[in-house]
């Protein structure tokens, strides 16, 4: 009983760390430019189809597939920043048109890359031969472990890169006041396209280290994307802690829920979760009240 609630918890951290790392990328975009990017889960698509062009297409090793497969979901980020945000931000009074484009280009991305790839889904192998593993008595799936130290240290090394380097200190600058930011001499506009790039980088890390338990699909993202925005909301729109704590918890009732209770609404379980923190904390575990940013 213990080995099974052991390996239930290592498989609904790894999920919820996927989670994680894209309501990361929601609430670093949210606290930026006060908008949410509802083609956010796209680029957790886009990460793992670059994966299937660069390892299984053109046959490249595994760590510089995936450094590129990180590095172009990033440039796409920046794109999305320059071609869909800034110009509807330009010419919109508020936020709706922004948040609405987002939407349509979401739709656009997935039928792009349907087109490009086919509706055939693919199936990316894991870093690990081996099927399972055994720690402390327990099997694991290998993949899971992969999931669960990179996203540590992908969180710890941003932690680092906004805490004590200059061009992170001056992205929270932008975050908190654009207005102070761009009068002490910072680059607003270049500072978003740079938050665009990272949170869409690490949604397209975690395109890629899911993409070997599940099937690299044009839909995968959407329905990545949902149970992320259901964890950026349980945590706190707009807190990166609150992000990975939302999404833990998500991957852990999802997990729980589907063995315990019914693997047929194992979909429905964090949003259940999520309807019960909307009414009794709706602004999540460490969510606060943020201005509106220009």
């Amino acid at each position: 009983m213990l080995s099974e609630i052991l390996q239930l918890a290592v498989t609904g951290i790894a999920v919820g760390s996927i989670y994680g790392l894209v309501a990361l990328g929601f609430s670093l975009i949210y606290s930026s430019v006060n908008v949410v990017n509802f083609a956010q889960g796209d680029f957790a698509m886009i990460g793992a189809y670059f994966m299937v062009s660069l390892q299984l297409g053109a046959r490249l090793p595994l760590w510089l597939a995936i450094i590129l497969s990180i590095f172009l979901a990033a440039c796409c980020g920046a794109l999305f920043q320059l071609l869909i945000y800034q110009p509807v931000r330009r010419r919109a009074r508020n936020f709706l048109p922004v948040m609405i484009a987002t939407v349509g280009a979401s739709t656009f991305i997935e039928q792009l890359f349907l087109i490009i790839y086919g509706p055939l889904p693919y199936q990316l192998p894991s870093i690990f031969r081996a099927q399972s593993v055994h720690v402390a008595g327990v099997s694991l799936y290998p993949q899971y472990l992969v999931i669960i130290v990179v996203t540590a240290a992908m969180v710890a090394l941003l932690h680092w890169f906004l805490e004590h380097t200059k061009l992170g200190k001056q992205l929270q600058a932008t975050a908190q006041d654009p207005d102070t930011a761009r009068l002490m001499g910072i680059r607003v506009t270049r500072m978003a396209a740079l938050t665009f790039a990272i949170s869409t980088g690490l949604t397209g890390l975690a395109g890629l280290l899911i993409a070997p338990v599940y099937l690299v699909t044009s839909t995968m993202g959407a329905t990545i994307a949902l149970k992320a925005f259901a964890a950026a909301i349980v945590g706190g729109f707009g807190s990166m802690k609150g992000a990975i704590i939302g999404g833990l918890a998500i991957g852990l009732v999802e997990t729980f829920g589907a063995t315990y209770i019914s693997s047929a609404y194992h979909d429905a379980f964090p949003f259940v979760f999520l309807i019960l923190f909307l009414i009794f904390r709706p602004l999540g575990l460490f969510g606060e009240k943020v201005s509106q940013k220009v």
